[in-house]
């Protein structure tokens, strides 16, 4: 038996031998050419039976006559048995059941000579909207006891309403007529040449997006770039 040192100095086995392999399922030689079926099936002799068609002979022969079915003799005298009798007995109701009431049941003489009290009168008004009650509040003079209120001078300060803007202008219609000087205008030749596109050429045709300016190498910070680099005192390491 190798030893444990002999068994690390073995080589590693090439698991990239075959390079060209495209799948695990790669073979080094084609399967041979099949002629014949690949798959034969036997119908076992329950299968011939159920593919052969029904005969319909016997399913016409054997269709009623008549709708009144004949009762045997076997059927005319059975008895049924105390299970089930027990069975066709029919559910009875639960023990707190009551019927359904009648939707026009006739009053009885106590209901027909009641008298409502004066608290189911009450209740029997209907409710009075908010609004008329607030009118009829306000119609009731104020009583002498209260005294007359005044707001503060700070409060009718507020409570004036505010102003609009000496500058500001209404919305814009959607719709505006345009002016004989607009329709007439000529595009200048600089306003011309800044609406052309900034043009640069494709990554196949040479450009590089990564290639930095003269000027950006030959750039300094600020002293104010400088102070903002700098790291908090409080994060700076005291020695």
């Amino acid at each position: 038996m190798a030893t444990r040192t002999e068994q690390l100095a073995r080589p590693k086995p090439n698991l990239l031998r075959y390079a060209d392999r495209h799948s695990v399922y790669w073979l080094d030689q084609l399967p041979p050419q099949r002629t014949g079926s690949t798959t034969k099936i036997e119908l076992t002799p329950r299968w011939s039976q159920l593919c052969r068609s029904k005969n319909s002979s016997t399913d016409l022969t054997q269709a009623r006559v008549s709708p009144v079915w004949e009762v045997n003799e076997q059927a005319l005298r059975a008895v049924p048995s105390r299970r089930l009798c027990c069975l066709a007995q029919p559910r009875l109701p639960a023990a707190g059941w009551q019927p359904d009431r009648r939707l026009l049941a006739p009053p009885s003489r106590a209901v027909q000579t009641a008298v409502a009290t004066p608290r189911i009168c009450e209740l029997a008004r209907p409710k009075r909207r908010l609004g008329l009650e607030r009118s009829a509040r306000e119609c009731k003079t104020a009583p002498a006891s209260h005294k007359p209120c005044k707001a503060s001078s700070h409060i009718e300060l507020l409570a004036t309403p505010k102003h609009d803007h000496p500058k500001y202008e209404g919305g814009r219609p959607v719709s505006w007529p345009i002016s004989r000087a607009v329709r007439s205008v000529v595009a200048s030749e600089r306003l011309l040449e800044l609406s052309h596109p900034k043009q640069r050429k494709a990554l196949f045709e040479g450009y590089n997006p990564y290639v930095v300016s003269q000027a950006a190498r030959s750039a300094s910070a600020s002293p104010r770039l400088q102070e903002l680099c700098l790291p908090l005192p409080r994060k700076c390491k005291t020695k």
